[in-house]
């Protein structure tokens, strides 16, 4: 399976108000493993970005002006993406602007009639009801780092959302092997062809966390009798 992570840049909130995309970033993942290909522009938008939306991402309109327009790299963008699952962080937007940018050229393309379509939002949504699920919660809440995301920004927020939906979907972040030194099964495993990421951190309980954790235990055993957790402990 070939799946496109993919993020976009805009110069505001509704494409129906005539908002345009200014960035585009893709990352490139094969059976669940990172090719290491991706695909990374900047846009100009033949309009002004609202300085919210400079806020968020940093993106000026003096830095847009020599870049080229979405006419000119929708060709090799839809050649990317074309035949692709995409996986987004709240695909509606980004599709949404996505269309609107291919409804102003000849053919007319429609993202949904060229791809299939996945909404991390929506995943993150059913498996933590009631939590925050944003692309920086659930960095936290899977160990990803982010330290380097003080901007929002189309490439960088790819790889990491890449990095979050293989673990959230039953990804590992290291290669496993068998006993005779080849690849272990596992349809979860996340495999990395090429990448420069570091290892995420292993962060393991303090010594004064493992005995508070175990006091409790032993409160809950006194109250209900044997719990599921000291029977796992026991190898039961």
């Amino acid at each position: 399976m070939r799946q496109i992570v993919l993020d976009t840049e805009t110069t505001g909130i509704d494409p129906n108000d005539g908002h345009r995309i200014i960035e585009i970033g893709c990352v490139e993942v094969v059976e669940r493993e990172l090719t290491g290909r991706n695909y990374h522009v900047y846009i100009n938008p033949e309009r002004e970005v609202e300085a919210e939306a400079i806020s968020v991402h940093g993106i000026t309109n003096e830095f847009l002006a020599d870049k080229p327009k979405f006419s000119e790299v929708a060709d090799e963008f839809f050649e990317f993406i074309k035949g692709a699952e995409l996986v987004i962080h709240n695909a509606a937007f980004d599709v949404g602007f996505m269309d609107a940018e291919f409804a102003r050229l000849k053919p007319v393309r429609k993202t949904a009639d060229h791809c299939g379509i996945v909404d991390s939002l929506a995943i993150a949504r059913a498996k933590h009801p009631g939590q925050k699920n944003s692309l920086d919660a659930l960095c936290k809440r899977y160990g990803v780092d982010n330290s380097n995301r003080e901007l929002h920004g189309a490439l960088l927020d790819a790889e990491i959302l890449a990095d979050v939906y293989l673990l959230m979907t039953g990804g590992q972040t290291a290669l496993s092997l068998d006993a005779d030194g080849g690849e272990a099964g596992g349809a979860g495993r996340i495999r990395r062809a090429s990448s420069d990421r570091p290892a995420l951190a292993v962060v393991r309980a303090s010594e004064e966390e493992d005995s508070a954790h175990r006091e409790f235990m032993d409160m809950m055993a006194k109250q209900a009798g044997e719990t599921v957790w000291a029977r796992l402990e026991n190898g039961e």
